[in-house]
């Protein structure tokens, strides 16, 4: 199975990826910690990318199309994954498909966490991690408004999205998930 999760900061990705990857027994791909290691690890595509997170700001999609191209390849995601706060723009949507093809791959579904913004501030508050600050997270939910809206649009048009109420139990949520893939 081959999924990707949508939603705002703190709309329960990180949680639901690793509910849904326990359950399928798929690898959980999350750009948030690809990212992380490639800064911490010194590596030519981390360095290019620190700039962008420090400001609170999204990675260019040629850098993140690289990031997923390389961790997509490598031989744990052969069987499955779920792809966590990937894609993030529509040209990243359709650059995932056409990647996709070239591994003749098919994504199976795209799940979209609803949550108010209210919500998802509050989350990302309570989650203390050091980029986690007001105003980045004030930053985040814009660009999500921004980028992220016109990918749920597109996975919609392409027949591959879920909705799910993001604001219920994590429970909840992971349950809604599994009985309606």
């Amino acid at each position: 199975m081959r999924l990707v999760i949508l939603g705002g900061t703190g709309s329960g990705k990180g949680t639901q990826t690793k509910a849904l990857s326990a359950h399928y027994q798929i690898r959980s791909i999350s750009t948030g910690s690809i990212l992380r290691d490639g800064i911490a690890s010194g590596t030519e595509l981390g360095k290019k990318a620190q700039p962008y997170l420090e400001k609170g700001g999204l990675v260019p999609d040629e850098l993140m199309i690289e990031f997923i191209k390389q961790r997509l390849l490598k031989s744990d995601a052969s069987k499955g994954w779920i792809l966590e706060g990937y894609p993030r723009t529509a040209f990243q949507a359709e650059e995932l498909d056409f990647l996709l093809k070239k591994l003749d791959q098919k994504l199976d579904s795209a799940i979209y966490l609803k949550v108010s913004e209210s919500i998802m501030k509050e989350r990302a508050l309570n989650r203390g991690l050091a980029d986690d600050q007001p105003e980045l997270i004030q930053r985040r939910l814009q660009a999500f408004q921004d980028f992220t809206v016109p990918i749920v649009e597109y996975y919609q048009y392409r027949g591959y999205l879920l909705n799910i109420d993001g604001e219920l139990s994590p429970e909840a949520v992971t349950d809604k998930i599994i009985f309606q893939l």
